[in-house]
């Protein structure tokens, strides 16, 4: 199989500085400065922050405003599979070749300086978003948002902010209301913030800022029923009832209403409203990989035992974890089986702690790649601590599911999940 040219051109441009992470606007704004600032060029932009569920409402932001007729550009990150996973152009994944060139291009503008992988990309994106029509763009920051690369649009149609818990916190700060502080930046004076449920702590941090520089915070609308059907929303005075939206987990009415509102607040020229048909055909054809998504194909499915499901999911932070134990408190009934790797940033006692009493046995594997991860024998040791007496450590994927398999009579699910990269390695060798 030939290496796509793309991946050397990336290679080339992590090298460009000694850090992965080094959270700065200067670099990224004196590179764009030297291209003609094509981020002041660009259609509508929704700028999304938060540390849970942004990518999950900009996938229902982006399928209502397609259901609407409207061309789409997305920058979302981390890519699964591919790079070209992180910019979407008009609805279509970038293709080989406009890569190779817009990042060749900002490469030779770059002259060498130093900046960091995520700041040259994202150069790139913009750089692509100037020169292909679209009606709107769908922003998502890489991390935090004050000084989050993607934090050089000083005039949004709209800003949203999903919930904001513990990750990060070498990077962010050690306490919700130091990463709330950091996510806050992405408000701007007078452009509306949507503001998805808060912890209080969170909410007191955002609101003020909000105050102090002069953004509409918009929090006037919630889930007032649910369903197995779909759910109610209330927005204003106004009550919506909308069918189950596409993604699965009861978190994922929040994640809907946040697009919705936020679809209506940012007033995208071409689209009227939006209406509700619209919005409830959009919600239903949303697609975001690896969030509670059942896989049906592929070399670990042709493994699985009969009438066992197969669950991918990249959470990996104790908000995430206590949104997949209550997915699976709403499960019929059966043995489910965990298969877990985590980066060594991570907490695996804490994450393991809400998802122990639904586990009946649990496997920690080291993920694939150039990772600084948990040895599988860590993650067994963490599983016992958070009470699941059935742990074991294991090689790989294949092993792990084996092990599984004969530790339970007839598992119901297995559930894959602890990290993004580990749903990558299984989107690309087993689907």
């Amino acid at each position: 199989m030939t290496t796509p040219r793309s991946d050397a051109i990336l290679a080339r441009l992590g090298q460009l500085h000694p850090k992965v992470i080094d959270l700065s606007l200067g670099r990224i704004t004196r590179l764009l400065n030297k291209l003609g600032n094509p981020h002041l060029n660009l259609p509508p932009v929704i700028h999304l922050a938060g540390t849970n569920g942004k990518g999950s409402t900009l996938a229902y932001l982006r399928a209502i405003y397609e259901a609407a007729g409207l061309r789409v550009h997305t920058s979302t990150s981390p890519h699964l599979v591919r790079f070209h996973e992180r910019i979407r152009l008009a609805g279509e994944l970038i293709s080989e070749d406009m890569l190779c060139d817009l990042l060749e291009e900002v490469e030779a503008v770059n002259g060498g300086e130093q900046i960091t992988f995520f700041e040259i990309t994202q150069t790139a994106a913009f750089l692509a978003y100037s020169r292909i029509p679209a009606d709107v763009v769908l922003l998502e920051t890489g991390l935090g948002g004050r000084v989050d690369a993607s934090n050089v649009i000083d005039k949004p149609a709209a800003t949203v902010i999903t919930p904001i818990s513990l990750d990060h916190q070498g990077f962010l700060g050690d306490t919700i209301d130091k990463i709330a502080f950091e996510k806050a930046g992405i408000m701007k004076p007078g452009v509306p913030c949507v503001l998805a449920p808060q912890s209080l702590e969170a909410f007191d941090t955002l609101a003020r800022h909000a105050g102090d520089i002069g953004s509409p915070l918009i929090t006037n609308f919630g889930i007032t029923a649910e369903r197995e059907n779909g759910f109610t929303l209330r927005i204003a005075e106004e009550e919506f009832d909308l069918p189950l939206p596409a993604l699965p987990g009861r978190h994922q009415f929040i994640n809907a209403a946040t697009a919705i509102t936020a679809a209506r607040y940012a007033d995208i020229p071409n689209i009227a409203g939006p209406n509700m048909a619209t919005i409830s055909r959009g919600i239903t054809q949303a697609s975001w990989p690896a969030r509670l998504q059942r896989l049906t194909k592929g070399p670990l499915c042709d493994a699985m035992p009969d009438k066992c499901d197969l669950v991918l999911d990249g959470g990996h932070n104790i908000a995430a974890a206590e949104v997949i134990a209550d997915w699976l408190s709403r499960q019929s009934q059966g043995d489910t089986v965990v298969i877990m790797g985590m980066l060594d940033n991570r907490d695996p006692i804490a994450f393991l702690r809400p998802l122990a009493p639904h586990i009946a046995s649990f496997a920690g594997i080291p993920i694939p790649g150039d990772h600084e991860v948990h040895r599988a024998e860590t993650l067994r040791d963490a599983a016992v601590k958070a009470g699941i007496a059935n742990a074991y450590a294991c090689d790989t994927l294949n092993d792990a599911l084996a092990v599984l398999k004969n530790s339970i009579n007839q598992p119901k699910r297995v559930l894959i999940l602890g990290s993004l990269y580990l749903a990558g390695v299984v989107l690309e060798n087993h689907t």
